[in-house]
């Protein structure tokens, strides 16, 4: 079995936590500065590499120096790259990811050719073998339009594949749920996070927010993320809350790639949709451990092992209870 994971790819910039950043005119120094290969279809991708799939990666990069750098480490991580496009004119998306101490993350983004990337660029021969399509990042892509996104997933089902979708929504740009609806017939797995929930429906309590998703498909299942909240599932009239897992956590960028992973790696083993979001859980929670997307993922044995160990506590304290 194959997935396809397509989307945004992005050479990532990590600077290692600083107290302060910078006032005009002055620098402020950091311990290290890591770049790695980044954007949900990439972190999404070598996730699932390390959960033990095969998946080919499309997209589109620049045709400079970081787009080698992306598609070689793809390469590096086993995904295949046959499917990824070179811009003539717009250069490789990039990410500057500045991480305060006590602070949540800021970001600094270049579109750069994930804003070129449309449905002309994917070659339909990319769906051929494949078990589950992925798109990650889709708002972020903005040639790629709903309505040719729509007839992709279409496409996609009507090859019998399973899709799988999650948004990047900038923070300048203005998003609705006209925005997301054509697609959302053709999708089975929506996975925005709470914010990006509320920015496309208008709410603000997930319930409500999943509601309304779930309005366009009743067979779609709408998963939102919380954080250290867990994710809060729903599938026609059935709710899923799944508590999150303890961690240490270190740096959160790619956690919710992770998460996504998890749960294609649970669909693709035919798990039930509450064990599939505990391996997605701990698959994310995993990623949090150290700086960058996937560094720390756990692989698939360990992530059983690590979720047979969180029943196991769980049943002792409620034994000693």
């Amino acid at each position: 079995m194959r997935v396809g994971c397509m989307g945004i790819l992005v050479v990532d910039v990590f600077a290692d936590p600083i107290q302060r950043l910078p006032d005009a005119g002055q620098l402020v120094t950091t311990s290290g500065l890591t770049m790695t290969v980044g954007g949900c279809a990439a972190n999404a991708a070598i996730a699932l590499r390390i959960l033990g799939e095969d998946v080919q990666v499309a997209g589109k990069v620049g045709s400079d120096i970081s787009g080698d750098f992306i598609v070689s480490g793809l390469k590096q991580h086993g995904a295949g790259v046959d499917y990824i496009r070179r811009s003539r004119e717009l250069p490789t998306s990039g990410t500057v990811i500045f991480t305060l101490q006590g602070e949540d993350r800021r970001y600094l983004h270049c579109i750069g050719a994930n804003g070129e990337f449309s449905l002309e660029d994917v070659d339909l021969e990319f769906l051929r073998g494949m078990s589950v399509l992925y798109f990650g990042g889709y708002l972020a892509t903005p040639a790629f339009q709903p309505d040719h996104l729509a007839k992709l997933f279409w496409e996609a089902k009507h090859r019998g594949l399973i899709t799988v979708l999650d948004v990047v929504m900038p923070a300048e740009a203005s998003f609705g749920i006209e925005d997301i609806a054509p697609v959302l017939p053709y999708t089975d797995y929506f996975l925005p996070n709470k914010d990006e929930a509320a920015r496309l429906t208008g709410y603000l309590e997930e319930f409500a927010q999943a509601e309304t998703l779930s309005s366009f498909n009743s067979e779609c299942t709408v998963v939102i993320t919380r954080g250290p909240r867990g994710p809060f599932a729903m599938r026609g009239n059935r709710v899923i809350d799944t508590p999150a897992f303890p961690m240490e956590t270190v740096e959160e960028s790619g956690a919710g790639d992770a998460f996504t992973a998890g749960l294609i790696k649970g669909i693709l083993r035919n798990w039930k949709l509450d064990d599939a979001l505990g391996l997605a859980s701990a698959v994310g929670a995993s990623c949090t451990r150290a700086p960058g997307c996937y560094a720390s993922i756990f692989t698939f044995d360990q992530a059983v092992a690590f979720l047979r160990n969180q029943q196991t506590a769980s049943l002792s304290r409620f034994q000693t209870g």
